[in-house]
């Protein structure tokens, strides 16, 4: 039993987040209470929902470096869209996912039917979608960009509600960290046990192989990248409404993070390995990393050398690990 334990694939990247949650617990005694857990749970939720479509996208051999840059530009058009009579405040939620969905299927059009490289493809659409961004927030007046109020409650509550609050919890479980759950479980599902689940697989693995056996290719990367939309526009609408306002500068840089949670997850820059359940283990680690930095109170400047550090050793040890098999 303790055999068939250690081949799980995420075994190993488990140990290592609860030797560091322990090391934390010896290490500030602040760590381990009520608050702080389910600030780290929140902070990582943001992550979590976006390393979901990420590990998709890298298993099937392919890079998204738009996500934050998407991430910023649905949050602010759905607080733009609640400024508006005609939209109701969940028609602006929803036209913020599919705008979020529409900037990803670009991005999967212009890689499958243009056969542009997904880093140049996703590099320009950050940019693109930095720049959309911004003129969403200021107009094409082209001033000063600033940031859209999410004036909605209920939509707020995406981000910034809790659930169960005054029972057994005294401040409640933060709906975020639940809707990653949701969606963890989901596509987790999805992936083992349906045929595009198996396809996105079979792309990544060998996509030569995979179309002479009939896998739609094109449309499987294409499925990626336009859920991968979807879940950034969702974590960007979700904080927002933590904030109570849509920022122009949201998601930035957050695309390193969501990227090396998933190869700390074990999911391979080469494509057709990655599991949902390792990318969300690496989004905890790389959030416990974070709050570890602020208890133990390093400056700002040690956090960003670390988080380098990590995201190089990870893809070192994915290296090393495919040719010593």
């Amino acid at each position: 039993m303790l055999g068939r334990l250690f081949q799980i694939r995420e075994i190993g990247v488990l140990l290592a987040l609860v030797i560091l949650v322990m090391a934390m617990s010896f290490l500030s005694d602040a760590f381990l209470t009520e608050l702080n857990i389910f600030n780290v749970l929140r902070g990582m939720s943001t992550i979590g929902i976006m390393s979901i479509g990420m590990t998709m996208v890298i298993v099937t051999a392919g890079i998204d470096l738009s996500i934050g840059s998407i991430l910023a530009a649905s949050s602010v058009i759905t607080a733009r869209l609640m400024f508006t009579e005609v939209t109701d405040p969940w028609t602006a939620v929803l036209l913020g996912l599919m705008f979020g969905g529409g900037l990803g299927m670009a991005n999967g059009l212009i890689i499958t039917k243009l056969k542009v490289n997904p880093f140049i493809t996703t590099l320009g659409m950050m940019t693109i979608a930095r720049g959309l961004t911004y003129l969403l927030a200021s107009g094409l007046q082209g001033t000063v960009a600033s940031n859209v109020p999410m004036r909605d409650p209920a939509v707020s509550f995406l981000g910034g509600g809790y659930v169960l609050q005054d029972t057994f919890l005294q401040r409640g479980i933060p709906f975020p960290v639940i809707l990653m759950f949701i969606l963890v479980i989901v596509f987790s599902l999805f992936l083992r046990n349906t045929v595009l689940g198996r396809q996105v697989y079979a792309v990544g693995s060998n996509e030569a192989a995979a179309r002479l056996s009939g896998v739609p290719a094109d449309r499987v990367k294409i499925f990626v990248y336009t859920l991968t939309g979807i879940l950034c526009a969702l974590a960007g609408i979700m904080t927002a409404g933590l904030l109570r306002t849509a920022a122009t500068n949201a998601g930035v840089g957050i695309e390193l993070d969501v990227i090396a949670a998933v190869v700390i997850g074990g999911a391979s820059l080469a494509g057709g390995e990655g599991t949902i359940f390792g990318a969300i283990i690496g989004a905890a680690i790389m959030a416990v990393v974070r709050n570890a930095f602020v208890l133990l109170q390093f400056p700002s400047y040690a956090q960003q050398i670390t988080i380098g550090v990590v995201i190089v050793a990870a893809v070192a040890i994915d290296r090393w690990r495919r040719r010593n098999r």
